[in-house]
């Protein structure tokens, strides 16, 4: 996909629909149009999806139904042929996808040592896990998406692990960041080079007066940052608190064909159903062009390899073949880390994730079920 994203004419405005036609296809338009019934190739590529025979097959099983009084049919396999039964336990979120050929699963089981590993500081005996920071977030990918879900806020008294403060400065292009501090507070460095600081988290309690005449109380949370040690964050400088996602399903999203995303957006709500899709357009490093962002809590990364590069970049600091600069997030103003040993291994043009490795972990994220 080159240029411009280029949003097809929507249909003039109609009457709203009733309730309940309404609330089924906000269902349908916000997860089984997007994900449900791309019955994809054993290793979800997003090539297989798009195929013209494989199309016309999921429009036709997908159609709306008119007959509410049942499930529809491809609701019992919202991921079609990747749909997994397993127990529904502590482990549910890290099954292969249920159409991997079994020669395929031992990719799958490395990619997972891979998203588990413990990375150490460098030079490390073990050679194949040392690069971490000099400054990050986590030691691993499992630190912060745990058990392949979602991360949480840190209780009282407890250091951030999986969940971070973004820096931005609105004002610039494209929301440049922090001049000292780069992308995001890291609150853990390596040996030698002092980590940024800590993220705070205040609540401030509010009472919420219900239409019924009952009152809840909610709390609503302010967050800063302590600790500074490398000077005062830009004067124009935004925070953005981030708890890591789950990682479940990104295959299914990234087997979608950009025309279909597309015919689902609906920015003005012209058909009046309550929904009102947005798409964003991001940059790729792979493939130096425009591409639908697809990825992360704002569809900033337009591919799930570069999703998981950055990161490696900014949360581990542990370079890959996309970003291979094994300081990570640091900046100029960060001399300790720009000069702290790194764990690049021989032939690998400065990733300490080479691409065997890198390759793996993709493979595994991709195919999760």
């Amino acid at each position: 996909m080159k240029g411009t994203v280029k949003i097809p004419p929507m249909p003039a405005k109609k009457a709203p629909l009733p309730s309940g036609l309404r609330a089924a296809r906000v269902r349908r338009k916000t997860f089984l149009r997007i994900a449900a019934g791309f019955c994809l190739a054993a290793t979800l590529s997003p090539l297989a999806a798009a195929r013209e025979g494989e199309r016309t097959r999921v429009l036709a099983v997908t159609r709306p139904t008119k007959d509410f009084s049942r499930p529809e049919r491809y609701e019992r396999r919202p991921g079609g042929a990747a749909t997994t039964f397993k127990a529904l336990n502590r482990h549910a979120f890290s099954h292969p996808s249920a159409n991997m050929p079994f020669e395929r699963q031992i990719d799958f089981r490395v990619g997972d040592g891979v998203f588990r590993k413990l990375w150490v500081s460098a030079p490390g005996s073990t050679a194949a896990s040392d690069g971490l920071g000099p400054l990050f977030n986590a030691r691993s990918c499992q630190r912060c998406h745990l058990k392949d879900g979602r991360g949480r806020p840190p209780t009282p008294g407890e250091r951030a692990e999986s969940m971070i403060l973004r820096f931005s400065i609105p004002s610039r292009k494209g929301g440049a960041p922090d001049p000292v501090y780069g992308r995001q507070l890291q609150n853990f460095s390596t040996p030698g080079a002092p980590a940024e600081g800590e993220m705070t988290i205040a609540y401030e309690e509010r009472r919420i007066a219900l239409a019924d005449g009952e009152a809840v109380f909610l709390r609503r949370p302010i967050y800063g940052v302590r600790g500074l040690h490398y000077g005062p964050l830009h004067p124009e400088t935004t925070l953005s608190p981030r708890v890591a996602p789950p990682v479940i399903g990104m295959g299914l999203l990234e087997a979608i064909p950009v025309r279909d995303v597309l015919a689902g957006a609906d920015p003005e709500d012209r058909d009046g159903d309550g929904v009102s899709g947005r798409v964003n357009r991001a940059w790729s490093d792979e493939r130096g062009q425009w591409m639908l962002g697809r990825f992360g809590w704002k569809a900033g990364q337009p591919t799930l390899a570069q999703q998981a590069a950055r990161a490696f970049h900014n949360d581990v600091g542990v370079s890959t073949p996309l970003y291979p600069n094994p300081s990570g997030d640091c900046t100029a103003a960060q001399p300790a880390c720009l000069g702290a040993p790194h764990g690049a291994a021989p032939g690998e043009k400065g990733a300490e994730a080479g691409a065997g490795m890198f390759d793996l972990l993709v493979f595994y994220v991709r195919n999760l079920g």
